[in-house]
């Protein structure tokens, strides 16, 4: 038992808790409340004096190889770094996938991060068992993990954007996607891994991929992921092609409905915004990766009125490099207003985003992304004291500025993250994993580069 006491409690659904407790029992919520925890014998007690307590965040998207491959086209567009970067790509194995995921869900877990999916679709032939490896190295962190299991089947030579080298055929992707759902998914309450199925593109899979793929999905009972929106010349290749937006164009292909979320949509018409809406389709909004490849500004306060499922994500570390999940609220929150001025996004609602937003995106909503009893005890402990303590409103504290240290992050119960150190590994060891595995994609695409 765990029991936190004298701390400021965010339920995230509509409950603050100054001076409030919160209670754990084995990897479960017990208890969340004003005042004093209710009185229990044995277990661990938390002062939580000078803390903020929220959910775990969720990252609703990710590409985890991308840490071996951050600084790349630094001012190029999504197009432009797309086809500097797939040469590259092209050379990672095995070896170069676990150390960046184990880096990278390090980092996520510094910040926070207690959930994570990933969207890997670049699988190299000969090349070693790539989803295998970021699976272990989640496994050993012990954080939530929901690994989408992506694809492309149109290169160059098809008129996709991807070179021939990294794309995959129809018949390969799907036996391998069914095999990677039966092998690693668990549907279980409580679940520590669950599988997505994720094209990677309109330009970059068929329709053919886009429908079978759904088909397998929904056969399977797992969810569906994909990129949608997120640059103009998306939506240029989807009118030339088919005569119809990206949302529209996935729409007439049976691409939306509640088990689907979409990364970025920052391309949306209205029209688009009610249908996502309408069909419960969910959108994970990556700020900072939109804003370093230039692509623009989500209309996330649209989406959000209309009743749309919004989640945060860090998208890969080469088109947000070392962006943590919790600086993502804080992005989020500034490029909203400074569009669409200083009430376009609230400290609350990005933090909400960053937790049950995410959470509803993958599905988890009754488990995980608020604190409540009965849910898995997926919590964050931030230090809102010291310099921190000049802002009155601890969640500004969090959303504003700096993040502050994180003094504690369980993922059902467990200690991950200690005193602002990862502990599930040792933090150096992760690091030194991720700088290895930069080593030796660049070494292995040297000839590229």
């Amino acid at each position: 038992m765990i029991v936190i006491e004298n701390a400021h409690v965010v339920t995230v659904t509509g409950d603050e808790h100054p001076g409030g407790h919160l209670v754990i029992e084995d990897d479960r919520i017990t208890a969340v409340g004003p005042g004093p925890a209710p009185v229990a014998e044995g277990g661990e007690r938390i002062d939580g004096t000078g803390l903020l307590v929220t959910p775990g965040l969720v990252n609703s998207h990710h590409h985890l190889y991308q840490w071996a491959s951050q600084g790349i086209a630094p001012d190029h567009t999504l197009f432009e770094w797309l086809v500097a970067s797939y040469p590259v790509w092209a050379r990672m194995d095995a070896e170069v996938v676990a150390g960046a995921a184990s880096a990278g869900l390090g980092w996520l877990a510094k910040s926070g991060c207690t959930t994570s999916t990933d969207h890997h679709y670049v699988f190299p032939k000969g090349r070693g068992d790539l989803f295998a490896a970021e699976i272990e190295a989640a496994r050993e962190l012990g954080v939530r993990f929901h690994p989408c299991r992506g694809s492309m089947d149109r290169g160059v030579s098809r008129g996709g954007l991807p070179p021939d080298e990294v794309v995959e055929d129809l018949d390969t992707i799907l036996a391998e996607t069914e095999a990677a759902i039966d092998r690693y998914h668990d549907a279980s309450p409580g679940s520590m891994l669950r599988i997505a199925v994720a094209p990677c593109s309109p330009f970059s899979v068929s329709k053919e991929l886009l429908v079978g793929s759904a088909g397998l999905a929904r056969a399977k009972g797992v969810r569906l992921h994909t990129h949608l929106a997120e640059t103009l010349d998306e939506e240029e290749h989807t009118r030339e092609q088919f005569g119809m937006t990206p949302v529209e164009y996935m729409d007439s292909i049976g691409w939306l409905g509640p088990d689907v979320w979409l990364a970025h949509c920052v391309h949306l018409h209205d029209t688009d915004v009610k249908r996502l809406a309408e069909t419960g389709t969910g959108t994970a909004h990556c700020p900072s990766s939109n804003a370093r490849l230039g692509a623009g500004v989500a209309r996330v306060p649209a989406l959000l009125e209309a009743g749309a499922p919004v989640g945060l994500g860090v998208d890969g570390a080469a088109s947000a490099e070392m962006v943590p999940l919790a600086g993502e609220i804080r992005q989020a929150v500034y490029m909203q207003r400074a569009k669409n001025g200083p009430t376009a996004l609230t400290a609350r609602q990005a933090l909400e985003m960053a937790t049950l937003g995410g959470a509803r995106c993958l599905g988890r909503q009754d488990e995980i992304g608020s604190l409540e009893p009965g849910k898995l005890a997926d919590v964050a402990l931030w230090r809102v004291d010291g310099f921190h303590a000049a802002i009155d409103d601890p969640v500004v504290a969090l959303a504003h500025g700096a993040t502050p240290p994180l003094e504690r992050l369980l993922v059902g119960g467990r200690t991950i993250v200690r005193d602002d150190t990862l502990v599930s590994v040792p933090q150096d060891e992760a690091a030194r994993r991720g700088a290895a595995a930069h080593r030796r994609l660049m070494d292995l695409a040297e000839e590229v580069l």
